[in-house]
């Protein structure tokens, strides 16, 4: 879905900030303190979920002070529209995971349907343990029952963009966490 430059820049003045860079990576460190605290000693696979989780994921990793081996999975829903569709995979980690403890870090659990797949075949291909992050949990009904072993920051339901959610492929690096104004 393409989109004008000068969207990008009314949907981004107009947008409500709801964490700024400071309070995100503050959200970031305490998430590297208890992965540290509970992965530290497995040598753990970490798994970065593209495009969205790299942001969060290139924070993440420089605080963790740990044997770590990192790899990427490419599996979205969204393809750059702002609602979900069918799970579509595009790349798996050239890492076996089999025998491994892993760790994915993604942007945002939102509905679970993604992370819950990726989870899946993470154990279908014979991960010992498998471990979620993410930067943001959004609280809402439409969850389907999963919940992300690290979380940074839980918001309200709203569309956001920001530290690697995108609105339509835009604003990844937007330096904070922001809502679409009226969304």
């Amino acid at each position: 879905m393409s989109i004008s430059p000068e969207e990008v820049r009314t949907i981004q003045a107009e947008a409500d900030c709801l964490y700024n860079q400071a309070q995100v990576e503050a959200a970031i460190r305490r998430m590297a303190a208890e992965i540290t605290e509970q992965l530290s000693e497995h040598n753990p696979l970490v798994l970065t979920v593209m495009s969205g989780g790299l942001i969060p994921a290139g924070i993440l990793l420089s605080q963790l002070d740990f044997p770590l081996h990192v790899d990427y999975i490419h599996a979205s829903r969204y393809r750059g529209d702002t609602s979900g569709g069918d799970l579509h995979w595009r790349v798996a980690p050239r890492f076996d995971v089999a025998g491994r403890t892993v760790l994915i870090v993604d942007d945002i659990l939102d509905e679970g349907l993604t992370l819950q797949a990726i989870i899946q075949w993470c154990r279908e291909q014979g991960a010992e343990a498998v471990y979620s992050a993410v930067l943001v949990e959004k609280k809402h009904a439409r969850n389907i029952g999963i919940e992300a072993d690290f979380v940074g920051i839980e918001i309200e339901d709203r569309y956001v963009f920001g530290y690697g959610m995108d609105y339509k492929e835009c604003l990844r690096n937007a330096p904070g966490i922001y809502a679409v104004k009226g969304h």
